[in-house]
């Protein structure tokens, strides 16, 4: 499992990211509402853990920011407020649970598994960048399959169209920044995404940028 989660407490969210990932939850961690909903607008997650009390944007604000763009990842909401109307209306934007602050950490991962574990009306998604199509759902990029490592890889390529993403940013994000991992597992996985790219004869080609990470360019 893989969650978002956006608390602005760095306390609070370190000792909560540390019991989940004791639990082998994978979390990213956003410590405002800004940086939450861009986070939060990615396809990668499995719930969403979101503060309503955030500086810059609030809980409710990116909730509601979400779900207008038909984003249906499962949102836990989180509150020190204890008033019924933020709860009420954070289950009326659309929440699918909510946990009053303080916790208990063996609560809130309880929940996440309950919810992951709700059937869903999964819709295919496709993103497209030049002559590729890329099935979020189900993993292939112009009907070739993709490994899970290879297929986040090339998510985060094309959503940046032809920035840079940095090596360390993609070690952390896909291999996880707790874990020990060597550099060139970044390199051997973009090998196997560039040959892929090429047996579908795709004009996208995958750029190292010394010293800085890689980008996807046209040929």
């Amino acid at each position: 499992m893989r969650i978002l989660y956006v608390e602005d407490e760095k306390l609070l969210a370190d000792a909560v990211t540390h019991l989940l990932k004791k639990s082998n939850i994978n979390v990213d961690w956003a410590e405002d509402g800004e940086e939450g909903l861009r986070l939060a607008k990615k396809p990668v997650y499995d719930a969403i853990v979101l503060d309503i009390m955030l500086p810059k944007m609030s809980g409710l604000e990116i909730l509601e920011t979400i779900r207008r763009q038909g984003i249906k990842t499962p949102v836990i909401m989180l509150s020190a407020l204890s008033e019924v109307e933020d709860k009420v209306r954070g289950l009326d934007i659309g929440a699918d649970d909510y946990l009053a602050k303080p916790f208990k950490t063996k609560e809130l991962i309880a929940r996440l598994n309950a919810l992951v574990r709700r059937p869903t009306l999964r819709e295919s998604k496709i993103v497209k960048f030049e002559d590729l199509e890329f099935d979020i759902e189900n993993r292939t990029v112009n009907n070739v399959a993709l490994t899970e490592k290879e297929a986040e890889i090339l998510e985060m390529l094309i959503n940046s169209g032809e920035k840079t993403v940095q090596k360390d940013y993609i070690l952390a994000h896909v291999w996880g920044a707790d874990m020990i991992a060597e550099d060139n597992y970044v390199e051997v996985y973009m090998s196997y995404l560039r040959k892929k790219l090429k047996t579908i004869g795709s004009k996208v080609a995958i750029k190292t940028v010394r010293g800085l990470g890689y980008k996807l360019v046209i040929k």
